[in-house]
């Protein structure tokens, strides 16, 4: 099987994207566009990529710190050019937040590790042109260092 199927499943423009593990996911367009608003936009999928593939790398790297993380979110927004096709990402902002016990220069330099060398999305977003902010906040307090 290749590494991603998309198959037509609803209407014009839902699909069902299927991996080479067997793993779902549903794409649509808003019904104002013609869409059925039942799945992620596929420039939603971008931030989505993004989320988890940072995720991936912050929990690795404060387990490996031996750091115990109870609760982790990520909110992800977003400004798209204007009056462009396509319309890419201009800025992106990211908040990660982390309760348990963790070290807090610890959360933020994982994250900065993460943003600024590991994660292959933030390279692709930032090399189309994307400006990534990030704040990082544990335990309800934001980490300014």
């Amino acid at each position: 099987m290749p590494l991603m199927q998309l198959h037509r499943t609803q209407n014009d423009y839902g699909f069902t994207a299927t991996d080479s593990g067997g793993n779902n996911l549903s794409i649509d367009i808003p019904a104002e566009q013609g869409g059925n608003g039942k799945g992620f936009r596929p420039m939603q999928l971008l931030l989505a990529g993004l989320g988890g593939c940072s995720a991936v790398d912050v929990v690795s790297i404060l387990k490996k710190q031996k750091q115990q993380i109870k609760n982790f979110s990520i909110d992800i927004d977003g400004e798209r050019e204007k009056g462009k096709e396509p319309s890419l990402w201009e800025e992106v902002q990211i908040t990660f937040q982390l309760s348990g016990e963790v070290d807090p220069a610890k959360a933020h330099r994982a994250v900065e590790l993460s943003m600024n060398k590991y994660c292959s999305v933030a390279a692709t977003l930032r090399q189309a042109g994307a400006a990534l902010k990030w704040k990082v906040v544990v335990n309800g307090v934001e980490v300014s260092l």
